[in-house]
C-alpha cells in the first residue's frame, strides 16, 4: 500500500506581489523554497491564511535573493500583497516508509525564522 504524505512545506509565506496577466503559477524566491525541498515546475497546494482560498499551481522561480512570493495568473485574484500563504507539496511513498516533512516557517519579510522538528510524532 502508499500513502501521499506532507513532503515539503512553507508557513507563513507574505505575498509580495501578484501578476493577474500572466500564464498560471506560483513565483517563490529559490533561496525560500530550496529550503524545504520544493523544485521548479512542481504541484503545490496553497492555503491563503488572510482570506481562507485554497488553490493548486506549480512552482516557478521568482530572481534569487528577492523574497518574493508571487501568485500569477487567475489565481492571483485569489491574494493580495501582504496575505499569509502555506504552500504545500506531497508525495507517494510506501505505507510503510515514514518520511518526516521538510517544514519551514517565514517571518513578514519571508525570511526563515524556524525548521519544526516533527519527529516526536513518528515515535
Amino acid at each position: 500500500m502508499t500513502l501521499q504524505v506532507l513532503k515539503s512545506k512553507i508557513h507563513k509565506a507574505r505575498v509580495t506581489a501578484t501578476h493577474l496577466d500572466y500564464n498560471g503559477s506560483l513565483a517563490v524566491d529559490p533561496e525560500i523554497y530550496e529550503a524545504c525541498g520544493l523544485v521548479p515546475f512542481e504541484k503545490v497546494l496553497v492555503g491563503n491564511l488572510t482570506n481562507g482560498q485554497r488553490f493548486e499551481t506549480y512552482l516557478i522561480p521568482a530572481s534569487r535573493g528577492t523574497r518574493e512570493v508571487s501568485p500569477n495568473g487567475g489565481v492571483a485574484r485569489l491574494c493580495q500583497v501582504g496575505d499569509q500563504l502555506v504552500i504545500m507539496s506531497f508525495a507517494w511513498v510506501d505505507a510503510q516508509d515514514r518520511p518526516l516533512p521538510e517544514v519551514i516557517v517565514l517571518d513578514e519579510n519571508n525570511r526563515i525564522i524556524e525548521r519544526p522538528d516533527y519527529s516526536e510524532y513518528l515515535a
